[in-house]
């Protein structure tokens, strides 16, 4: 179980973590809790959960493509990060 494993380093320094717990976890279950969207995008399976109730499950794709919940808060911190200079690749 990761609370929250990248959000106190940078963009960069958390490309580096994500590639390393992708390698560590392959194979094996995780639950990966974070409000950085961009660390969970690679998920095989996402849940949302608003105001304490599941309202979106799937892949990044499928429930982004709902325009819901979740793609409202990826486009929120999508465009704070192109404000910032580090848009998304």
């Amino acid at each position: 179980i990761l609370d929250e494993a990248t959000s106190a380093v940078d963009t960069r320094t958390e490309l580096h973590i994500q590639k390393a717990l992708e390698q560590l976890s392959h194979g094996r279950t995780t639950f990966n809790i974070a409000h950085r969207l961009s660390t969970l995008r690679n998920a095989d399976r996402l849940i949302v959960i608003e105001n304490g109730n599941l309202v979106e499950m799937g892949t990044h794709a499928e429930i982004y493509a709902l325009e819901g919940v979740y793609y409202r808060l990826y486009q929120i911190q999508k465009e704070a990060l192109k404000m910032r200079g580090l848009e998304e690749k």
